[in-house]
């Protein structure tokens, strides 16, 4: 039986987020929490906008996620975001308690798993869906940028 609520499904929701960022100029990364099934936030980088070095889209979503449900921690969520968590949203789904992250593209230079950063011991990681998808909007965006320089 086909699941319509699968990674690759809520990864396509969290493009959508990052289309909106690359949209403002920002670098197009996007997030979005799930609970249960349910898009309970939705998030983009806003670091360029806010003149904010924190406005990560993950840090958005975790934001909006715990408004949501009326507290901080988000064992029974699941992030979807299309790049790799950096050290501070990876240290911030720490606290968080996240029950589980998927991401898309990897981030080798600066990507929590290189660095070596620490999740909560029952955080589930999957990696790599729609990868490909997920870094051709940065390459597009960088190379955009390069070119208008």
């Amino acid at each position: 039986m086909i699941q319509p609520f699968d990674d690759v499904y809520f990864m396509k929701k969290a493009l959508q987020e990052a289309e909106f960022a690359f949209d403002k100029g920002e670098v197009p990364v996007g997030a979005i929490v799930v609970l249960k099934n349910q898009i309970i936030a939705r998030a983009h980088n806003l670091t360029e906008t806010l003149n904010d070095v924190t406005a990560h889209a993950e840090m958005q979503a975790f934001t909006a996620a715990a408004d949501f449900i009326g507290g901080k921690y988000l064992k029974d969520c699941v992030l979807y975001v299309t790049l790799e968590p950096c050290q501070m949203c990876a240290g911030a789904s720490y606290w968080a308690q996240l029950g589980k992250i998927v991401y898309g593209a990897s981030e080798p230079e600066r990507g929590f798993r290189n660095l070596g950063t620490k999740l909560h011991p029952k955080t589930e990681i999957v990696a790599g869906i729609l990868e490909n998808d997920c870094a051709q909007i940065l390459k597009r965006f960088f190379i955009q940028k390069r070119n208008l320089n």
